[in-house]
């Protein structure tokens, strides 16, 4: 079989890692890349092209970055003009309209970042750790004009610990998803995979992130805290207000008192209000250099923050400039 021509459309690292591994694959060829307009980026906010046009451009692909291919006839016909076979679709971040999905001899299949039916939309990755997930994956599937509502051709299922965040889990997902158009894409187009419909009864929506969700709310359970702070790492992240600035909260784990770091005597008698700070003792001494905060069942620690106009440091610098006692209020 001669080797299939490809339309890829995507915009971020993890889109990127799905081109690499069709650009390495000896039964596809590249034809044209989508992706996202340059945008803003850095302190600067210099315009800066996405990570598959780099990939695209340092390859000699030909690219094209409109705003939206809805209602663009011109970038759409220099689009047919590349003589795809197949599109193939990862983060694109943009509607596709019917007639671009009907415009391949092979269709279009999408790499999504969940096992669906589970969390279909805009940001399944976050939503699945926001939701403390155990077992995730990705999907390959066909394309249709329902979000993320095509039938699966392939899926590969990853173990997510209590400790993963959003920088892991997509590393790890992104290298599944390539894995996925290595093996699986060309059975499919062999005619060797037949596709499975999604269960409707078990779809789950993966709603974009707004700003205003990255404020904590202390009368939360602390597991509920770790799973956002996690979940939100890549972006907006979490904050507090402390002292009237904003406090980035970056690495937390649940508090359980394993092996006895506490007697639970100590728990019971700290009376705290969701905020305060645990007052920790053991044998009459204070336990240094651990923030351990009240929640809403349950105790979270801050292992990392970021005060305001300042870099990344641990809870023990952070406390060496903040002197907070037990039952102070973060």
């Amino acid at each position: 079989m001669s080797r299939i021509r490809v339309c890829f459309l995507g915009t971020p690292e993890f889109a990127a890692t799905s081109l690499r591994a069709l650009l390495a694959d000896e039964h596809f060829e590249v034809v044209g890349v989508v992706t996202q307009p340059d945008r803003p980026s850095g302190r600067k906010l210099q315009l800066t092209p996405s990570p598959v046009k780099q990939l695209a451009m340092a390859n000699q692909l030909r690219v094209v970055t409109p705003e939206s291919l809805k209602g663009n006839p011109l970038i759409f016909a220099e689009i047919k003009k590349w003589g795809a076979e197949i599109a193939v679709v990862v983060a694109y971040g943009q509607i596709l309209t019917e007639e671009f999905l009907q415009a391949f001899k092979l269709g279009a299949v999408n790499v999504h970042g969940s096992l669906l039916p589970l969390w279909r939309g805009a940001a399944p990755i976050q939503r699945s750790l926001e939701a403390g997930d155990r077992v995730t994956g990705v999907s390959l599937q066909k394309m249709v004009k329902r979000l993320d509502a095509g039938d699966v051709i392939a899926e590969r299922t990853l173990e997510v610990s209590e400790s993963m965040d959003a920088h892991e889990l997509f590393q790890r997902l992104a290298i599944l998803g390539a894995d996925l158009l290595h093996v699986e894409l060309m059975d499919y187009i062999r005619g060797n995979l037949a596709p499975k419909p999604q269960d409707e009864s078990l779809v789950t929506y993966a709603k974009k992130i707004e700003k205003a969700e990255s404020l904590i709310n202390w009368n939360l359970p602390a597991e509920k805290i770790h799973n956002k702070v996690r979940a939100f790492a890549m972006g907006p992240g979490t904050h507090i207000q402390f002292q009237g600035k904003k406090l980035k909260i970056l690495k937390t784990k649940v508090f359980r008192n394993e092996s006895g770091q506490l007697p639970p005597s100590k728990l019971h008698e700290a009376k705290l209000n969701p905020g305060q700070i645990l007052a920790v003792h053991y044998e009459g001494q204070v336990v240094p250099d651990r923030l351990i905060v009240q929640c809403n069942p349950g105790f979270l620690e801050i292992l990392e923050v970021q005060p305001e106009s300042r870099n990344r440091m641990s809870s023990q610098e952070f406390l060496k400039g903040h002197p907070l006692q037990p039952k102070d209020l973060l």
